[in-house]
C-alpha cells in the first residue's frame, strides 16, 4: 500500500512536469500558426524561414500571441539622423516614407526603397553602408538591457545582505548566490590565474553570470524571454574582444618576450613564429565566440524545428512525440546554459593566467 502511494505521487509528479512544459510549448505555437495564416490566405510551411525568424534579431517585441510591442527605430544616412517607430512597417506589410528616404522591412532588415520600387543593401552596425547604417534599438538589445537590470538587481540584494548580515550565515538569495560564486572564485580563478586571480574576479563573474542569466532567459518561450542574445555573433564577438584586450593589455615581459623573442629558436624563423604566435593570440578568443554562438543557435534552431514537426505534418496526432522531444532539449539546454558560462568563464581565466604567468628559473 506505502510502495503503491509513492508510486501514484511520482505519476503525478511527472505528468505536472509535463503539463508545465506543454503551457510553456504552446505559447510558441501561435506565433507559428500566425505564420501559417499571414495575409488571410493558407501557405505552405517554411520550417527554415520560421526558425531563422524567430532566432534572428527583430524590430519588435513579442509578447505573447498576436500582440507585439514596436521598438524604435534608428537609422543613420548620409543625408542625417532618422528616428522613427517600428509600427510603420506594420511587420513588415507597408513602407515607411521619412524625412530623407522611404525604409522597408525585408526580413527584419530596414532597407531604402529608391526609384523604380529598387531596394538598396541592407544595412547593419558591422556591415556599413554609404547611406543606412541602422543603429535601432532591437529586441536584442531590450533583452541585454533586462538581463542586466535583472543581474543588478540580483548582486545589489546580495551585496546588501552581507553588509547587513556581516560575520553570520547567509541566508535567502544569499545562500543560492554564494556557493558559485565560490565555485568561480575556487574552481576556475585561482587554479587558472594564480595568486593574482582577485584582480580578475569581477571580469570573471560578469561573464559567467551574464552568459548563464541570458542562456536561461533565451529558453523561456514567452515574454521576458524567447530572446537569441548569447546566439547572436555581434554579443559573442564583443565578450570575446573584451577577452582579447584583458589578456594581452596584462600580459608580462615573459609574454610578450615567448611572443617576439622566443628562445631556442633561430633567429632566422622569429617571422615566422611571430606569424604564428599572433594568429594564435586572435584566434583564442575567436574560438570562445563561435563557440558560445553555435552551442546556443543550435539548441534554439533544433527545439523549434521539433515544434516545426506538428505543423510539418499537419497534424495534431505528432504533437505529443514533438513535445516530449522538445522536453528532452529543453533540459538538456538547462545543462548547456550552464556549461557554456563555465566554458567561456574558464578558458579565459586560462587566457589570462598564461599572460601574466611569472617564469622562476
Amino acid at each position: 500500500m506505502y510502495k503503491s502511494s509513492i508510486l501514484k505521487t511520482k505519476i503525478f509528479t511527472l505528468l505536472r512536469i509535463c503539463a508545465v512544459f506543454l503551457t510553456l510549448t504552446a505559447f510558441s505555437i501561435p506565433a507559428f500558426s500566425q505564420e501559417e495564416h499571414a495575409e488571410g490566405a493558407e501557405k505552405k510551411f517554411e520550417p527554415g524561414e520560421v526558425v531563422l525568424e524567430h532566432i534572428a534579431d527583430s524590430h519588435s517585441l513579442h509578447l505573447g500571441g498576436h500582440t507585439s510591442l514596436p521598438l524604435p527605430v534608428i537609422l543613420y544616412t548620409d543625408k542625417g539622423f532618422e528616428v522613427f517607430s517600428s509600427s510603420h512597417f506594420e511587420h513588415g506589410h507597408a513602407d515607411y516614407t521619412g524625412k530623407y528616404y522611404t525604409y522597408r522591412l525585408i526580413n527584419d532588415k530596414v532597407n531604402i526603397v529608391g526609384d523604380n520600387n529598387t531596394v538598396a543593401e541592407s544595412s547593419s552596425v558591422v556591415k556599413w553602408n554609404s547611406s543606412l547604417t541602422d543603429l535601432s534599438i532591437t529586441r536584442n538589445v531590450v533583452s541585454m538591457w533586462m538581463s542586466i537590470a535583472f543581474l543588478l538587481i540580483i548582486f545589489l540584494s546580495v551585496s546588501s545582505a552581507y553588509k547587513k548580515r556581516e560575520g553570520k550565515a547567509p541566508k535567502g538569495l544569499q545562500s543560492f548566490m554564494e556557493p558559485i560564486i565560490l565555485f568561480v572564485r575556487d574552481d576556475i580563478a585561482r587554479p587558472n590565474i594564480g595568486y593574482k586571480y582577485q584582480r580578475f574576479m569581477p571580469l570573471l563573474l560578469t561573464v559567467f553570470f551574464f552568459i548563464w542569466v541570458n542562456n536561461l532567459i533565451g529558453l523561456v518561450p514567452f515574454f521576458p524571454g524567447g530572446s537569441n542574445l548569447t546566439g547572436n555573433i555581434a554579443v559573442t564577438l564583443v565578450l570575446s574582444v573584451i577577452t582579447l584586450l584583458v589578456v594581452n593589455l596584462n600580459g608580462n615581459k615573459h609574454y610578450w618576450q615567448h611572443v617576439f623573442v622566443p628562445a631556442d629558436v633561430p633567429g632566422w624563423i622569429w617571422p615566422l613564429w611571430w606569424v604564428i604566435e599572433l594568429v594564435g593570440i586572435i584566434s583564442k578568443p575567436f574560438a570562445l565566440m563561435i563557440r558560445l554562438f553555435a552551442n546556443i543557435t543550435a539548441g534554439h534552431i533544433i527545439v523549434l524545428s521539433l515544434i516545426s514537426l506538428i505543423f510539418v505534418f499537419k497534424s495534431f496526432a505528432i504533437a505529443p512525440v514533438s513535445v516530449a522531444f522538445v522536453v528532452f532539449m529543453d533540459v538538456l539546454e538547462l545543462l548547456v546554459a550552464a556549461l557554456q558560462a563555465f566554458i567561456f568563464t574558464l578558458l579565459t581565466a586560462l587566457f589570462i593566467g598564461t599572460a601574466i604567468e611569472e617564469h622562476h628559473h
